[in-house]
């Protein structure tokens, strides 16, 4: 926080530099020069002070922000209103003239301007500051009120403070005799103040020192009196003790229970509660009076409810004290729980209540009077009876009433008018009417006034030998009386005085001595008050001296008008004259303007108003001189301006503020939300230049303010977010216009959010069949809140109210009282009444059961007939309470002619139609005529007719069929068809396969009885089988067996000579010849590797009548001693048969010894 340095220093809109030790140096770019920075005086026309005229036309629309700081704007208009605020500067005292009356914008300003500007204006329009080190006369600086009441559990305190030099000595006067404060020992006077403090710690009442106090400071150059402070003790006094009868009175009646409250100081806040602590709900009809009592403008047999007790709350003891409560007994035709009574439209005359026309409770009559003070509030009040209760108008005769100032209380019994002044004097009348007629009361308003100023008197400061006048000018009603006072002293007690005169309001003061210093106080009053003010007169050689530190800096904003201030003293007053960087002609005139006090307005800064200014003070005595350095700055304008939005919950939204501002001072930029420190939260994202806020709630709606700022100046500018949201939910409902089927609904619409309500969808429950459950009733526009809404009968209904806008809907209202209309004979059956079969040999009757609107009556039931179709069968008939009922021993699909008819106690319904069902159903029996014809290879037809004896009704028919050939069999597929196909082509997959196809009918039961077909076989057919049977035919099993078993045993034949060595020639055993590629061994032997597996000659033909080579992965490799081998799962040996070339170096002639086992089997065969 900024320190002030100096009184009345500073321009506008700047700040000023003084060399004095601060510690917190604003100018946080220091140099080496003296000037340090503390900002006094500043008056901003860019956002923060405006002018009252300027605000008001400000605060519209969306940006509200009024700126002489732009250079595009400073047009003829702008120059006319310069000259205007420079007419409304305050001028020096005494001079009759006054300066603007400033109002603060939205956004406050630090307290430190608040403080500058307060002392840079009482600087210019305030009394003449003389310096303390200065002697002067004793000034009252502060004082108690004049009516001064007091806690008495706490010590008294009566102010009194007042400086001077020497500084004062103190007594005072109770009811204008001396006080002798040092004789009681209760009582004491603060160190160098006046201010008594009586103690009540040992003891005392306080009511022992009520009176009439008043303060006297005095030094030798006079006294200064305060003003007459009446103390008083606040009082809570007991309410007294009393047995209360209970009040009889008639439904319809009027009624006033009386408070009476016990008279306390100052007077206690009045409210009416029951001895519960339960608040009286107040209405146009209830209320209370300003008086305190409780007005009943006609009783209501609900009243009774509750009793009624008036409290009265004390204000310094804090207490609340409790009259005996009234209990009432309302005189009435009717039961109060009779709710059709309480609902009916003309509830007053179908309760049996007699209407009257309206007559006033308070005031009686019809005129009376009231005084009220200037400046004070004026109530006015009117309660009338009546029934039904009449409404209240307030009317001004031959005016207007001042709508600035007026407001309606109590719910329009009062009107209040604040500040009241003289042009509110008149007639004025009330108004209380209902539909049987009207009635007015008229007051006649007589405005009067304790006295207040005109032109108070000021501190006079002379030189010798100089002229002077002291002025003591007051208005009232009646007018008030003057009475100067010298020293505390009548002025005609006072010693005479040769070179003073009295003129009535004004003493004049010629060729003044040091001899005529003194404090004069001027008392005027009239019966309704008075005022009392001090001024001294003071002679002084003074020569002249500056009051403001040396070598201030003020920063100023381009084109803002600025005011240099110049505090200074003398006497005789000094004259001033300012100078610009030490230039000889003295500034007046065009673009500057001295005032009287000495400071200096530019009107418009611009930058070549920048420089040093020197201010000289002279008189007779000399002269005194104080620089000034002024800076000119670039405003802070925000140039992109946030814009109005309307969005829609959960979508994100982008404010832009976009700031141009002078780059040697700091930007800030902040935002607020409603007038109040906006918050960011994990939804909101500060950029330099915008506020987003993501996912938008309803809470985010509002007026948005972006606030640029630097040391010197601000801008702001604001934008308002509209969220569009469900609609608040309604509220009030209220059931009229009670009928047998029908009734009036009324609600109060909630809040649309601002998305307008299209539709209101009413519900309904009733507490009989579904209990808590809602269903819709009917739909109306979004522009009502009334509607008929027919009715069933014996339904107890209950209602709510849904609005529903084009966001969504809104939460349901509260649920209205409950209606029950009366009962009657059902007016219709129940609906999809259907008899199917749940088994072969029984029907089940069903049927949707009737809800609550439609049974019309208690015991609802069902008349269940049936009975066989195209049958002269009488009906059978059963009496159901559910929605079901099953006949046995039914025959299988047989149609039923069927009827039911509704019943409750008050009667049948109508006649009702008679349905079509039938019994239960059965298997179908199978197709008839299953035909397969084969017209080709590629396809195959299949035709059949409908089963004769479908059993229920036919829902498809479903086909398997599968391929076979031979004892191969494919897969089975499956077709399902329509109840009405008879036809199918299956196509072939291949030309040698049959197909065997199973067809059945289905019903709801199941499928059916199955009819299998097979396709006829192709022609080539007995070859393929002749193939295929081969290896079926037991004969050549036996000889596949034969041979396996040789070739084990030749295996094992084989494997021992191999143990043993053995060769075989191979020329011995195989009756091919060698060829001259087969490899040979010298002694004739021939060896048998890999290359030589072979086809056997004389190979089997397979099935398919291919000739397949026997490939072996199981043949004898070429053992050699030590060869590794073994047999496989199926018996076949399995060893290593390569035969490697280094083998063969190795083992030489014996690898070839080993004859194969192939050939073995050759040589047998």
């Amino acid at each position: 926080m900024r320190r002030l340095a100096a009184i009345g220093a500073a321009g506008d809109a700047g700040e000023v530099a003084v060399p004095v030790a601060d510690s917190t140096d604003c100018a946080q770019d220091r140099s080496p020069s003296p000037w340090r920075l503390t900002d006094v005086c500043a008056v901003w026309e860019t956002g923060v002070f405006l002018f009252a005229a300027d605000w008001e036309g400000a605060s519209s629309g969306v940006v509200a922000r009024k700126r002489l700081n732009e250079a595009e704007r400073l047009s003829s208009v702008q120059e006319a209103e310069l000259e205007r605020l420079e007419a409304a500067r305050p001028r020096w005292p005494g001079s009759g003239e006054r300066g603007p009356v400033l109002r603060m914008a939205r956004l406050q300003p630090p307290l430190w301007v608040h403080a500058a500007f307060l002392l840079c204006f009482l600087g210019l329009g305030g009394a003449i500051q003389i310096p303390m080190d200065l002697s002067q006369p004793p000034t009252i600086t502060k004082q108690s009120v004049k009516d001064h009441i007091v806690d008495p559990r706490d010590n008294i305190l009566i102010e009194c403070e007042a400086k001077g030099n020497p500084a004062p000595s103190f007594h005072w006067t109770r009811n204008s005799r001396f006080f002798n404060v040092a004789k009681d020992p209760r009582v004491s006077m603060r160190r160098r103040s006046g201010t008594l403090v009586i103690d009540f710690r040992s003891g005392g009442r306080p009511e022992e020192y009520e009176g009439e106090y008043q303060c006297f400071a005095r030094n030798k150059f006079g006294t200064a009196l305060s003003n007459r402070i009446r103390l008083q003790v606040s009082k809570s006094p007991l309410w007294p003790k009393e047995s209360l009868d209970p009040v009889v009175v008639q439904e319809g009646a009027p009624l006033t229970l009386q408070c009476n409250p016990p008279p306390g100081l100052p007077s206690p806040v009045i409210f009416w509660m029951s001895s519960s602590m339960e608040p009286i709900t107040q209405d146009k009809r209830v209320s209370q009076g300003h008086n305190g009592d409780l007005y009943f403008s006609n009783v209501m047999v609900q009243d009774m409810q509750t009793d009624y007790s008036c409290n009265a709350r004390f204000h310094f003891t804090h207490t609340i004290q409790q009259k005996n409560p009234f209990t009432l007994k309302v005189l009435t035709n009717h039961p109060y729980n009779d709710s059709s009574l309480r609902n009916h439209p003309d509830m007053y005359s179908a309760r049996g209540v007699a209407e009257r026309t309206p007559s006033f409770m308070y005031p009686q009559g019809t005129a009376s009077s009231q005084m009220v003070l200037r400046g004070t509030d004026l109530l006015l009040e009117c309660i009338a009876s009546g029934v039904p209760t009449p409404d209240i108008a307030w009317y001004k005769k031959g005016g207007d009433l001042p709508s600035d100032k007026a407001k309606f209380e109590n719910f329009n019994k009062a009107l209040r008018i604040t500040n009241v002044s003289e042009e509110d004097s008149g007639e004025y009348f009330c108004l209380a009417s209902n539909k049987m007629g009207s009635i007015r009361h008229t007051i006649s308003v007589r405005v009067k006034a304790a006295p207040y100023w005109l032109d108070e008197p000021k501190n006079l400061i002379l030189a010798p030998g100089e002229d002077g006048r002291l002025v003591c000018r007051a208005s009232g009603n009646p007018k008030p009386t003057v009475q100067w006072m010298v020293n505390g002293e009548p002025l005609q007690s006072a010693p005479p005085n040769p070179n003073r005169e009295v003129a009535g309001d004004t003493i004049i003061f010629r060729d003044t001595q040091i001899s005529s210093r003194a404090v004069y106080q001027c008392n005027t009053s009239n019966e309704h008050g008075y005022l009392l003010a001090n001024a001294f007169v003071s002679v002084l050689d003074v020569p002249p001296r500056m009051l403001s530190p040396r070598n201030q800096l003020i920063r100023v904003i381009l084109y803002n008008r600025t005011r240099l201030d110049c505090p200074f003293f003398g006497s005789p007053i000094p004259t001033l004259r300012w100078f610009k960087n030490g230039q000889g002609s003295n500034l007046d005139g065009g673009n500057y303007h001295v005032y009287e006090n000495g400071s200096l307005e530019i009107k418009m800064i611009r930058k070549e108003d920048q420089g040093i200014y020197t201010c000289v003070a002279t008189n007779i005595l000399g002269k005194a001189e104080n620089q000034v350095r002024l800076e000119v700055k670039d405003p802070t304008r925000i140039y992109r301006m946030p814009e109005d939005q309307v969005t829609k919950r959960g979508t994100t939204v982008q404010l832009e503020c976009r700031v141009k501002h002078d780059p040697s001072l700091k930007l800030t930029v902040s935002w607020l939300k409603d007038d109040e420190p906006l918050y960011i939260g994990n939804r909101m994202k500060k950029e330099d230049d915008s506020l987003t806020i993501f996912g938008v709630a309803e809470r985010d709606q509002g007026s948005y303010t972006c606030f640029a700022s630097t040391e010197l100046d601000q801008d702001l500018a604001k934008a308002y977010l509209t969220v569009l949201g469900r609609p608040d939910r309604p509220r009030d409902l209220e059931l009229t216009d009670l009928a047998e089927r029908s009734v009036r609904l009324t609600w109060i619409p909630g809040d649309d959010n601002n998305s307008p309500i299209t539709d209101y969808v009413v519900q309904f429950e009733e507490d009989q069949f579904q209990p808590g459950v809602w269903h819709d009733h009917s739909k109306f526009p979004g522009s009502v809140n009334s509607a008929v809404l027919q009715l069933s009968p014996y339904v107890n209904y209950q209602f709510r109210v849904i609005a529903i806008n084009e966001v969504g809907s809104s939460h349901p209202s509260l649920p209205s009282e409950r209606y029950r209309t009366s009962g009657a004979p059902p007016e219709s059956n129940p609906s999809d009444v259907r008899g199917e079969g749940t088994r072969k040999n029984n029907m089940e009757i069903t049927w949707t059961p009737m809800n609550a609107t439609s049974a019309f009556g208690p015991n609802l039931r069902y008349i269940v007939k049936w009975r066989r179709r195209e049958t002269r069968e009488t009906w059978n008939n059963v009496t159901v309470w559910g929605s079901r009922h099953v006949v046995g021993q039914t025959p299988v699909y047989v149609p039923y002619e069927i009827r039911v008819q509704a019943e409750n106690d008050f009667g049948k319904g109508p006649e009702p139609d008679t349905v079509i069902g039938y019994s239960g159903e059965d298997l179908p029996s199978a197709p008839r005529r299953f035909r397969v014809r084969q017209p080709n290879l590629e396809i195959i037809n299949l035709e059949w007719d409908h089963p004769e004896h479908p059993n229920g009704i036919l829902i498809g028919y479903s086909l398997r069929y599968v391929a076979f050939n031979g004892t191969k069999v494919g897969k089975q597929i499956v077709e399902n068809f329509s109840p009405n196909q008879t036809k199918f082509t299956v196509q072939r997959a291949d030309p040698v396969s049959r197909y065997r196809f199973t067809l059945s009918a289905r019903t709801q039961v199941g499928s059916g009885e199955a009819v299998t077909e097979e396709s006829p076989a192709p022609p080539n057919e007995a070859y393929t089988n002749n193939q295929a049977d081969i290896a079926t035919q037991g004969w050549f099993i036996g000889l596949m067996c034969a041979i396996a078993l040789l070739v084990l045993i030749l295996l094992i034949v084989c494997f021992i000579k191999r143990s043993r060595g053995g060769k075989y020639p191979v020329r011995e055993k195989k009756d091919v010849p060698l060829g001259p590629e087969d490899p040979k061994e010298e002694d004739g032997s021939f060896d048998y590797s890999d290359e030589d597996n072979k086809p056997l000659q004389g190979s089997q033909t397979s099935l398919d009548g291919t000739i397949k080579q026997q490939e072996s992965d199981d043949s004898l490799v070429d053992y050699g001693e030590g060869g590794e081998g073994q047999f496989n799962e199926d018996g076949s040996f399995i060893g290593q048969y390569t035969v490697k070339k280094d083998k063969e170096e190795t083992e030489g002639n014996e690898s070839s010894e080993a004859t194969s086992p192939v050939n073995a089997i050759y040589s047998l065969a």
